[in-house]
């Protein structure tokens, strides 16, 4: 394959796994609390592996080396569930999960059938030391700022709320969920957020930006495939015309 070719194969490449995470984020535009993925480009230079022929130079490609989330703040919204709630400021809720203790900003919460509160998903949100957070009757639930749970005057707990200095050591999980990946890391207590009942951190993909991002994607993709066609019937036409002056 000639050089033409291999560059914009690799871009095509490229293209693709963009536009995979691109569509991701798109799917979950109205996922509460989910944190947009972006593409972090590099160049790999084909020297490096040792095959470069005598005379002929260095193959640069563009590949994605790593997706990356941002974790910005998505938009706070009123939900009317009391249930819901929503931090404003940095951190995360802990939920406890057949696979371990993870992560969330989607605070859309319930009750399970015992009146413990878990995640639309069945996990079991965590309190303060790890403990459940147990309804003891009918009565409305109350949930101060400080994350402070009561009911009926009684105190329920108090949400874990913690945050990280490294989040690039959070695994994203589903379309909310992250997993800490660095044993090495360890969650620190938040303070300064503050815990809005009644509400609910929307998405912080911007639907019309990733939109004109995904068309500008497929543009250059169409593109490198014209690259590649054009550089295809470049070889086919050199390789007619030598065989036409052999004969």
């Amino acid at each position: 394959m000639d050089q033409i070719s291999i560059i914009a194969a690799a871009g095509l490449r490229s293209r693709m796994e963009a536009v995979d995470m691109l569509s991701n984020n798109l799917a979950n535009a109205n996922t509460g609390g989910y944190k947009l993925d972006r593409e972090f480009y590099s160049l790999f230079q084909s020297s490096e592996d040792g095959d470069e022929v005598e005379g002929t130079s260095s193959t640069t490609l563009p590949y994605v080396q790593k997706h990356w989330t941002d974790f910005s703040q998505g938009e706070i919204q009123p939900s009317g569930n009391p249930l819901d709630v929503a931090l404003n400021g940095k951190g995360f809720f802990a939920v406890n999960t057949p696979s371990g203790t993870m992560y969330t900003r989607n605070g859309a919460f319930k009750l399970s059938s015992t009146g413990v509160l878990i995640t639309t998903d069945g996990y079991t949100v965590r309190g303060d030391g790890g403990k459940e957070i147990q309804a003891t009757s009918q009565a409305p639930i109350e949930i101060s700022p400080s994350g402070a749970i009561q009911q009926a005057g009684q105190a329920l707990g108090q949400f874990e709320i913690v945050n990280f200095a490294n989040q690039t050591a959070l695994n994203k999980v589903g379309g909310s969920y992250f997993r800490l990946t660095d044993p090495k890391e360890k969650p620190s207590i938040v303070t300064d957020a503050t815990v809005e009942q009644g509400r609910i951190e929307a998405s912080n993909v911007v639907a019309a930006e990733s939109a004109v991002r995904l068309v500008e994607l497929m543009r250059q993709y169409e593109m490198l495939q014209k690259a590649v066609t054009v550089a295809t019937q470049m070889d086919k036409s050199a390789t007619d015309q030598v065989a036409s002056v052999g004969s």
